[in-house]
């Protein structure tokens, strides 16, 4: 399916595949894209999302550059946004993990006529912030499902593990995985812990564990919290706890297939660094623009069924 999309797109001339990009031999300037996002390209989840956009810079003969702060940073995220929009690229995008925080820069994006995709968190705030649309999952629903499917599992005490409280689209996973659960009949507890820690993280999952022998079920919300886990369910050694957790990762992949892992919840990340490069390609290049505000990337789920084949993807650097 990738393969048929870009050889549509090599004949609208959006991309390069075998014949020259719509720059060569010309003085029509390359067409460039500047991601500002709360993740780090250094972070298994968000390196995928950043491939996806530099793969997508190469087949339709595109630049983008892909910027973050250090850790999350909402106030550093505003000034890349600022100091983005003052390069005046030729699109913006960008996540949104509070649209109060950062709805002056792209406030300021709109009034300057940049176009703005947004990807990733945020999707409920994407169409009034003036994003022409928003590629990623919807956070709330796809924390609902896997609180549905766990709960088929017959948990009655489940602990959510939260690496940034705070940022919307955790928060909202959670909320939606607490909803689900308790409209079955279970219990959820919340745990916070330290995204720049993974020991202390490991030692509060540990110390909520030995409090609470009733938890039987764990949900985190992300590699940088599912690692830790890892660990702490290691220590605890209590084969009876399930655990599941949002997004991939080597790690959890493996854990996936020998089985400490149930399931991952997956929004397949690199579509959200690849689509917004092709789609505002397309808007620029041929008046391209689609009709649903909300490209959903998910969510899927990842189980023993199917771990195999997206583990050689993921060597790759692809999922």
């Amino acid at each position: 399916m990738r393969w048929l999309l870009i050889c549509w797109l090599i004949v609208l001339g959006v991309v390069g595949g075998g014949c020259a990009s719509d720059d060569a031999g010309t003085d029509t300037p390359t067409l460039r894209f500047v991601f500002v996002t709360h993740g780090q390209a250094s972070d298994p989840f968000w390196s995928v999302v950043q491939r996806g956009a530099l793969d997508a810079a190469q087949h339709t003969g595109t630049r983008v550059l892909y910027q973050a702060p250090e850790s999350f940073d909402l106030v550093t995220m505003s000034q890349l946004i600022d100091a983005a929009l003052a390069s005046r690229p030729n699109g913006l995008v960008v996540s949104i993990p509070d649209a109060d925080a950062l709805e002056a820069g792209l406030t300021s994006a709109r009034e300057a006529g940049i176009p703005v995709v947004s990807i990733n968190s945020g999707g409920e705030h994407s169409s009034r912030l003036g994003s022409l649309l928003h590629v990623g999952q919807s956070e709330y629903e796809a924390g609902y499902q896997g609180g549905l499917r766990l709960a088929a599992e017959g948990i009655t005490n489940a602990l959510c593990i939260n690496q940034e409280v705070g940022n919307l689209a955790l928060d909202e996973r959670c909320r939606g995985f607490s909803e689900a659960l308790e409209s079955q009949g279970s219990s959820v507890q919340m745990l916070a812990v330290e995204l720049g820690d993974p020991t202390e993280s490991t030692q509060r999952i540990l110390a909520a564990l030995r409090s609470d022998p009733s938890i039987d079920a764990l949900m985190t919300l992300g590699p940088t919290g599912a690692l830790p886990c890892l660990r702490a369910l290691e220590e605890i050694d209590n084969p009876e706890i399930i655990f599941v957790t949002f997004d991939t990762s080597p790690e959890i992949l493996d854990a996936i297939e020998s089985g400490t892992i149930l399931f991952a919840i997956d929004q397949q990340q690199y579509m959200q660094g690849y689509l917004p490069v092709v789609l505002l390609a397309l808007y620029h290049r041929n008046e391209n623009l689609l009709a649903h505000e909300y490209l959903q990337t998910g969510p899927g789920f990842i189980t023993k069924n199917n771990v195999g084949r997206l583990k050689e993807l993921t060597a790759r650097g692809t999922r």
